[in-house]
């Protein structure tokens, strides 16, 4: 076996050390207050003043931001619409050695928002990437939702075309899973996931750092009769601890292991099992109410 030994800074194809600090023209990901502006931080501002142009999401909450801080610097609109031009743009600003930020309208960039085609494309031009650390709206929700948060998995948000196909996909995880939520969308997708995934706890945090944040701690069971569910909504829920199947409906139960890979008789089989039920009363039940 060839070993390939590297520099840092030494660039090989898509192979590459980046030295984030050597004075080369870099791309700030500056992250923003999700609602808080305490949340803000001295190193943000500091770059946001000292670029030479900030790329936002949002510039009219750009603005905002930057008339709370004293920042003042150009603006230029960064969204999903103009990103592959954008990120065009950005590079040839840092062949003519300037250096530029991005902000997304809240929070970190590229989670859930425009950025990544930005930043894969600087990355391929050679010039440095930076993270400027700050708000995030999914670790908050994990840290305070009493779920385990060892181990985790970020879904952000799921397309509504294909909700149902995605959450069974999940059935078997058993790290804690992340969602982010519309509020029109909320009740109809935790009803969803208590009929896929059984009945698990579940956080469900809203308007974060804001005045009115509120966090629902209980079961999938009781969250589905919530009335409503107003603002930025992170979910959050327990993953397969292996004892939701029998939660679960029995024709379902059965389905989701059939797209998984196992026979129909197999599958029956292994609910079977699961619910410590006669296989014969699965296979009657589940084909009666399949007619």
């Amino acid at each position: 076996m060839e070993v390939i030994v590297m520099k840092l800074g030494e660039c090989m194809g898509d192979n590459m050390w980046q030295i984030s600090y050597d004075d080369k023209p870099t791309l700030y990901l500056v992250a923003t207050p999700i609602g808080n502006m305490q949340d803000m931080t001295f190193r943000a501002i500091d770059t946001l003043k000292k670029v030479d142009v900030v790329y936002s999401e949002d510039t009219r909450q750009t603005k905002f931001l930057f008339a709370n801080f004293g920042i003042e610097n150009r603006l230029i609109t960064c969204n999903d619409i103009n990103e592959l031009t954008v990120a065009k743009k950005i590079v040839l600003s840092l062949s003519k050695g300037l250096n530029v930020a991005l902000v997304s309208d809240r929070g970190t960039p590229i989670i859930s928002d425009p950025g990544y085609k930005v930043v894969q494309l600087v990355q391929k031009a050679g010039y440095n990437v930076v993270s400027i650390p700050g708000a995030c709206a999914l670790i908050p929700a994990l840290i305070t939702s009493g779920l385990e948060s060892e181990s985790f998995l970020f879904l952000g948000f799921l397309n509504k075309k294909n909700i149902q196909k995605k959450l069974t996909s999940l059935v078997d995880e058993e790290h804690t899973l992340i969602f982010y939520e519309s509020p029109h969308r909320v009740i109809s997708t935790l009803k969803l996931m208590y009929k896929i995934f059984g009945d698990r706890r579940v956080s469900i945090s809203r308007e974060i750092t804001k005045l009115h944040e509120s966090i629902y701690r209980g079961y999938l069971k009781d969250a589905i009769k919530l009335e409503s569910i107003c603002g930025e909504i992170v979910i959050v829920v327990e993953g397969n601890k292996n004892n939701y199947e029998i939660d679960m409906d029995l024709v379902l139960n059965v389905d989701i292991y059939v797209k998984n890979g196992l026979t129909l008789m197999e599958a029956i089989k292994k609910v079977a099992k699961d619910r410590s039920m006669p296989k014969s009363d699965v296979y009657n039940e589940y084909h009666r109410r399949k007619q």
